[in-house]
């Protein structure tokens, strides 16, 4: 048997419970199921002392950053308040850990911390949506995306909650194959497993209906119609603006163009109609608005990297 891969769990104060047991979870149920020993964890806090969740919960860790161990991958994993955490101490410890070359990662608001150690600049980074306009805000030069997690570059990120099981069963299928991540996510009676080109989608309302009312309305225009797309012209006409200020509010908040975020929306729908429902290529491609199953297999495949066809065949 070979030796298990040791992930390093850096727990930053208040952070999220839900992404610490989603990330948690998945590699014990490797080992459960796998019958062998193939992950091993260590919890830290920057002080090695117990670090409490957002949620009020304490946790007893195994040490501090004055005694992080050799690891395969090393997580930093914050919630709320994360700047109020970013210490010089914990920065500096990173830093070591990073010229130490260990693999480093980050969970939830995790990435905040990374690009506050200047780690990210020029890379891909995911962060839990919430805090999107003030992460574009004060690290410009980070490519900031909505999927729900990222692996292309030196440092994998997770958008928090479930995004971190996604990333970890990603991970085990890496590791050790799809069938061991089939397995565990079905342990976890968890079928609708993401990869990193899905998108975090959360409710109009709770994302932007309270900033703007424009935005919001435009939104339900385009979910109420995705079988039928209506133009960015008569979005704009009906909510009473013009089209220039339409293109504005989708670049503003949602950082894509209303056209953009249309066919985004639209291929979101069609996957969970494959992973979900009994109905065809076809049946899907007409349900959401594409003219032809050809031109919506195009489509699909260069947005998700498969074809419906297969995807439709995947479980999760």
């Amino acid at each position: 048997m070979s030796n298990p891969q040791h992930f390093v769990f850096l727990l930053i104060e208040e952070f999220s419970h839900l992404a610490f047991s989603c990330a948690i979870e998945p590699l014990r149920i490797a080992n459960l199921v796998r019958g062998e020993k193939l992950y091993k964890w260590s919890i830290l806090s920057e002080d090695g002392e117990t670090v409490t969740c957002s949620n009020g919960i304490k946790t007893v860790v195994d040490g501090g950053i004055s005694g992080i161990p050799k690891s395969d991958r090393l997580f930093v994993l914050s919630g709320i308040n994360m700047q109020a955490h970013a210490s010089r101490s914990l920065l500096s410890a990173l830093r070591r850990e990073r010229a130490r070359g260990t693999p480093i990662g980050a969970l939830c608001s995790g990435a905040w911390l990374l690009a506050e150690a200047g780690f990210l600049d020029g890379s891909e980074a995911a962060i839990h949506w919430e805090y999107h306009d003030s992460f574009m805000e004060a690290f410009p030069e980070v490519n900031l995306v909505r999927s729900v997690f990222t692996v292309e570059g030196k440092f994998i990120t997770a958008s928090g909650g479930t995004a971190t099981a996604d990333l970890m069963l990603h991970l085990i299928e890496q590791d050790h194959g799809h069938d061991l991540a089939v397995a565990v996510s079905d342990q976890m009676v968890y079928n609708a497993v993401r990869n990193a080109t899905a998108e975090q989608r959360v409710s109009i309302q709770s994302r932007n209906g309270m900033r703007n009312a424009h935005l919001a309305r435009a939104i339900q225009i385009m979910e109420k119609s995705i079988e039928a797309p209506v133009s960015p012209s008569k979005i704009a006409m009906e909510i009473g603006i013009s089209t220039r200020q339409l293109e504005r509010l989708f670049g503003k908040y949602l950082n894509a163009s209303p056209k953009k975020y249309s066919m985004e929306m639209r291929l979101d729908r069609a996957r969970k109609l494959l992973l979900q429902t009994e109905s065809s290529v076809t049946e899907v491609a007409f349900a959401c608005g594409f003219e032809s199953p050809g031109h919506f297999a195009r489509v699909y495949r260069a947005h998700f990297g498969t074809t419906p066809h297969l995807q439709k065949n995947k479980i999760g």
